[in-house]
C-alpha cells in the first residue's frame, strides 16, 4: 500500500516537473520572439547626403546626426535592459544544448541545465563526483525511489555519459555567459 502511495507521490511530482518545464520552455520561445522583433524594429539613419551643403547646413546636420545616434543608443540600451531583465527572468533555461538522455533522464527535476527544480542543483559538480552519486543511487546505498527507478535499468556505460555530460555544465554556462 505504501508502495502505491509513493509512487502515486513520485508521478504526482514528474508530472509537476515536466510542466514546469514546458512552462521554461514557453519562456525561452517568449524571449526567442522578442529577440526577433528587436532585430526587426532596429532603425538605421543614414544622414548622408552627396550634394554640397554650406557650412551652416551641415553644423545643423551634424548636431542632428549626433542627436539622432545619441537617441538610438539610448534606445538600444533600454532594449537590452529590458532584454536582460527578461532573460533574467527566465533563468539560464535552455543557455546551452543537452543530450536526450540528459532530456529524458534529469531534466524534469535537475532543470534543463541542471540549475535544480525539484531535485539539487548539478551545475559545478565534476562528473567524478556525480558518477559516484549515480553509482550510489543505482545500487541502492543511497535512498531515493525516483533515481533508483530512472537508474535501474541504465548501463555503466549510460551512466558515465550522463555525469561527464553534466561535470561539463559549469563549464558550457560560463562559455554562454561571455
Amino acid at each position: 500500500m505504501i508502495k502505491h502511495i509513493i509512487a502515486a507521490v513520485v508521478t504526482l511530482l514528474a508530472a509537476w516537473a515536466m510542466f514546469l518545464v514546458y512552462q521554461s520552455d514557453k519562456e525561452v520561445n517568449k524571449l526567442e520572439e522578442i529577440q526577433k522583433m528587436i532585430k526587426k524594429t532596429q532603425v538605421k539613419v543614414n544622414l548622408g547626403n552627396t550634394e554640397s551643403v554650406t557650412q551652416e547646413s551641415a553644423a545643423t546636420e551634424k548636431a542632428s546626426s549626433e542627436s539622432v545616434e545619441k537617441e538610438q543608443a539610448k534606445k538600444k540600451q533600454e532594449l537590452d535592459e529590458k532584454l536582460q531583465a527578461l532573460k533574467n527572468k527566465a533563468g539560464n533555461v535552455a543557455a546551452f544544448k543537452v543530450s536526450p538522455l540528459y532530456k529524458q533522464k534529469c531534466a524534469s527535476c535537475h532543470g534543463v541545465n541542471g540549475e535544480g527544480i525539484i531535485g539539487p542543483k548539478l551545475i559545478g559538480d565534476s562528473s567524478e563526483k556525480i558518477h559516484q552519486a549515480l553509482l550510489e543511487f543505482k545500487s541502492g546505498k543511497r535512498k531515493n525511489y525516483v533515481m533508483y527507478g530512472l537508474l535501474s535499468k541504465m548501463d555503466e556505460g549510460q551512466l558515465k555519459e550522463l555525469s561527464d555530460e553534466i561535470g561539463t555544465f559549469e563549464q558550457k554556462l560560463q562559455e554562454m555567459q561571455k
